[in-house]
């Protein structure tokens, strides 16, 4: 591969019509359905869907064919084979769902309004993860603008990862015989410790939560009259909450939610606090006065990547301010949402913590917890060593440094349903969402660069993937090989 005809040639490409692609798709609020769900009738959906597949159909790639598979009461999947060499395939994964608004967007910025500022396009979706399609493509184009073989390659772009990809077993299953049984797997929905490298992700938080609801009176009563009678729904909320948190570190209570963290993954954390250093937090837009919950940076990438821990990300049954009488409410409900560690079993964790907060209810109040969702996180075999090769070249040559290696906080469903599934497969986890760009929050960003640079190590790895396949290295189960740590750059498996 000509790798200065291929940054040519994927840079011209995000330029001409990614980054214009992405400017459209930002506008569209196709919500995933957890949050919108009223989806089908809305189509905002079918025309993400509409959008994303008409582009990839008029790329001239020779023989790819472009399909919109539906399942009866299930969200749209983009499916997309390009035929290839031998007898190897290389699955590329990516999601067009998007979280819903979120408040703090800056005045001149929204989520459904695409701004491009010193080569940050923002807007809800691009970074996460509609450039996914594009990339992978742009990639599989640039080998075929030179001739170079790769392996055959499928596509799947689902429509429902962020509400936990529960639709995407049943396509799973549906297209196993057209799927085949890669021996790569790449996923552009990950994150990147900075912009200066390619980053691995080595692991996946899993993740469990639903809504819980402490209902105390079928309605209102003057808080005068009631409190100190009457318990307030928030309060016993709050001792719920604390049977599962410590309320003083943020530390998760009950052992059952807690799993043991490899040796590897230790020395990598530990490893990444030296490359990363301050920027482990200072990526996060803290209040002024406002510091981490620990001074150790080793401490901090394992809490974020290992450890549980707990989000109440959304309050029913309290009106705002503005319009909050002296009343004491007939209930406080909270959703919840629970970080495992990647090698917890989540829905043995999802039963465990709906156990957990209905037993025993204080005072006897009428207390519920909806679960859902509970979706296990992933632990990364280890890298055979083609792979592991040409993800240190490509990053090299893209990026001009070595690659680094961290788990991610964040979930992807599908990678734990994928190593079940393809047990001797290698996975390429990567992704643009770096330092600041923040993901389901305000002023989310793609780092168009990064996008570019992205998308040439892609090209790469698959190209490289072929040439392992024909010397045998990509069949069977996966190497239990454990490169060494690189010293100096801070890089670990």
């Amino acid at each position: 591969m000509d790798t200065t005809q291929t940054r040519a040639s994927i840079s011209d490409l995000w330029d001409s019509q990614i980054v214009p692609q992405l400017v459209d798709y930002i506008r569209i609020p196709n919500k995933s359905p957890m949050f919108d769900k009223d989806w089908a009738a809305h189509g905002f959906m079918d025309k993400a869907v509409a959008q994303l597949s008409g582009w990839a159909s008029a790329q001239e790639i020779p023989g790819m064919t472009v399909e919109v598979v539906r399942i009866e009461g299930r969200t749209p999947l983009i499916f997309i084979e390009v035929p290839g060499s031998g007898d190897d395939c290389v699955l590329l994964y990516g999601h067009l769902d998007k979280q819903p608004e979120m408040t703090g967007w800056a005045a001149h910025l929204g989520p459904w309004k695409p701004v491009i500022e010193d080569d940050k396009l923002y807007g809800r979706g691009g970074a996460d993860d509609g450039y996914a399609i594009f990339g992978s493509l742009a990639a599989i184009l640039a080998l075929k603008q030179q001739n170079v073989a790769h392996s055959r390659c499928v596509v799947m772009i689902e429509a429902c990862e962020e509400s936990g990809s529960y639709d995407l077993p049943y396509y799973v299953d549906h297209l196993a015989a057209r799927i085949g049984r890669p021996s790569l797997i790449v996923c552009l929905d990950s994150g990147c410790g900075n912009y200066e490298q390619m980053w691995l992700t080595t692991s996946l938080r899993g993740m469990t939560g639903g809504n819980l609801t402490v209902r105390v009176l079928d309605e209102g009563v003057h808080s005068g009259d009631a409190s100190g009678v009457v318990a307030s729904s928030f309060r016993i909320l709050r001792q719920l909450l604390s049977r599962l948190e410590d309320q003083d570190t943020g530390k998760i209570v009950p052992p059952q939610f807690h799993a043991e963290i490899p040796a590897q993954r230790l020395e990598q954390a530990q490893r990444s606090a030296k490359v990363l250093d301050e920027e482990i937090f200072s990526k996060f837009p803290f209040v002024e006065g406002m510091h981490p919950v620990s001074s150790d940076l080793g401490e901090l990438v394992l809490n974020r990547t290992w450890r549980p821990a707990l989000a109440v990300t959304g309050i029913d049954g309290i009106p705002p301010l503005d319009s909050a009488g002296n009343v004491l409410r007939p209930f406080t409900a909270a959703k919840l949402s629970l970080r495992l560690p990647p090698t917890l079993d989540a829905s043995k964790a999802g039963a465990a913590l709906k156990t957990l907060l209905e037993s025993d209810p204080p005072y006897g109040a009428k207390v519920t917890f909806d679960l859902e969702k509970a979706g296990s996180g992933w632990n990364a075999p280890a890298l055979a060593p083609w792979l592991e090769q040409s993800v240190d070249a490509a990053s090299r040559e893209f990026f001009g440094r070595p690659p680094a290696y961290m788990g991610e906080g964040g979930s992807i469903p599908f990678m734990g349903m994928l190593g079940e599934k393809f047990p001797g497969a290698q996975f390429l986890i990567t992704g643009v969402l770096g330092p600041h760009s923040n993901a389901h929050g305000p002023n989310e960003f793609i780092h168009i660069p990064t996008g570019k640079r992205v998308t040439m190590c892609v090209a790469k790895v698959i190209a490289d993937h072929y040439i392992a396949s024909q010397q045998g290295l990509t069949t069977g189960v996966a190497a239990s090989h454990a490169h060494n740590v690189k010293g100096g750059d801070g890089c670990c498996d």
